[in-house]
């Protein structure tokens, strides 16, 4: 038998064994990394503040991330009672509630220094002066109409008149405003825009005592409208709307009186997201047959007539502009990065508003509007009567200032 060789220990600890130095660092290394685990998040479905917390914020990201088309859809899907504001309402001093749900200021009379140079030469505007005498006569002399039926009146007999004054005065302008050529016109459209401010406490219910957000919802019908494939410029400044001063009511909407609705929330601009003419030029509006200017005086409220055309103009631009801003996937959550400006022209027939409107922000929930120091800005002029009256043909007392106004803002581009 062979005899065994006995190598030294120290031979063996060093051959087999790492060092003591080497499992000094190991272990310590070892100590250091402490064990990663998945983050604690509240349950979706706790009823809790957290839950609801984590509900919103997924909600708000899988928003962003849709295209403008599911995300105008998922910011219109939860169905909930809401305040449907009608742009042309009777309630008394409607204009200064419906600056307070829609934060904006008004401005009296036109943006910027007034101008009287319309943009065309001299025979153009003479051949418009032409077109509008025209129409007014077509309307009050050469057509003759039956009676029309209740409260038909302005649809019947100063609807056409309005038809063939836009399209006429569109055509006749295109060949100086090249945007023209390419714009859209609109024929009793549906212009519709859905939004919320403020909150309040549900009183009853399954859901009562819980905080949730004022909802609002225009429901408009002009009578006419421009589109465009170019966006108008900026009247003013975003940083300029920080100073001006929106009305705050701190009452309900339905002591306006508001009533609440249930139905689809909807948000158009009178064409399809697709739609290349997806800008906003021009609206044009005709007062209901219930607006009376003298029976209005005879009942003291002239002070009404004014703000009747002022809360008209309003909810009317501020839906479309709004609508115009959510088509390019600007919302509550993501605010406009550039103004978006609209025009109305609102008219019985005989006296004329002009409006403009510069949307600067969309944030107007609660919990976005805070810190929010942007206000959207509304500017009008008081009704400007076209020309006096009809007499043997002829139309007496054309008023060449409105006439030129009217022009300039089809004669608006970028």
């Amino acid at each position: 038998m062979a005899a065994r060789t006995r190598l030294p220990l120290q031979s063996l600890l060093h051959k087999n064994l790492p060092s003591l130095r080497n499992q000094r660092l190991v272990h310590t290394e070892a100590a250091a990394k402490e064990p990663a685990y998945p983050p604690v998040v509240p349950s979706l479905t706790a009823k809790s503040k957290s839950a609801r917390r984590r509900q919103v914020e997924e909600r708000v990201e899988k928003i962003r991330a849709a295209g403008v088309q599911d995300k105008l859809s998922l910011l219109t899907r939860i169905q909930r009672m809401k305040y449907v504001v009608i742009p042309q309402t009777f309630a008394r001093n409607a204009d200064r509630w419906y600056q307070h749900f829609t934060k904006t200021a008004y401005l009296p009379g036109p943006p910027g220094a007034p101008d009287t140079h319309t943009g065309v030469g001299d025979d153009a505007f003479t051949d418009i002066r032409s077109l509008v005498t025209h129409a007014i006569l077509q309307e009050k002399w050469y057509m003759k109409k039956g009676r029309p039926f209740l409260y038909k009146e302005q649809e019947h007999v100063f609807g056409p008149f309005l038809r063939n004054l836009v399209t006429g005065l569109t055509n006749t302008l295109a060949k100086h405003n090249p945007l023209l050529q390419l714009s859209c016109i609109d024929i009793n459209p549906q212009v519709n825009f859905y939004w919320s401010r403020g909150q309040r406490i549900i009183p009853r219910g399954h859901r009562g005592g819980r905080p949730e957000p004022v909802r609002f919802q225009v429901d408009d019908k002009p009578h006419s409208q421009i589109r465009i494939t170019k966006q108008l410029p900026q009247f003013t400044t975003m940083e300029a709307s920080y100073a001006a001063e929106v009305p705050e009511i701190p009452f309900s909407p339905s002591q306006l009186p508001l009533f609440r609705r249930q139905y689809d929330n909807n948000i158009f601009t009178g064409a399809k997201v697709p739609d290349p003419a997806c800008y906003g030029h021009t609206q044009f509006h005709l007062v209901p047959d219930r607006y009376h200017r003298e029976r209005m005086a005879r009942r003291q409220q002239s002070d009404q007539v004014e703000a009747f055309l002022r809360a008209n103009g309003l909810a009317s631009l501020f839906s479309w502009t709004g609508a115009q801003a959510m088509y390019q996937g600007f919302w509550s959550r993501e605010d406009v990065s550039r103004p978006f400006v609209s025009q109305a022209v609102i008219t019985d027939g005989q006296y004329f508003s002009f409006f403009c409107y510069q949307l600067n922000t969309l944030a107007l929930s609660v919990d976005t509007d805070v810190d929010n120091p942007r206000k959207n800005l509304f500017w009008g002029t008081d009704s400007l009567r076209l020309y006096e009256t009809v007499q043997d043909g002829e139309v007496v007392g054309l008023d060449d200032g409105v006439l030129k106004l009217l022009v300039q803002f089809l004669m608006n581009s970028p």
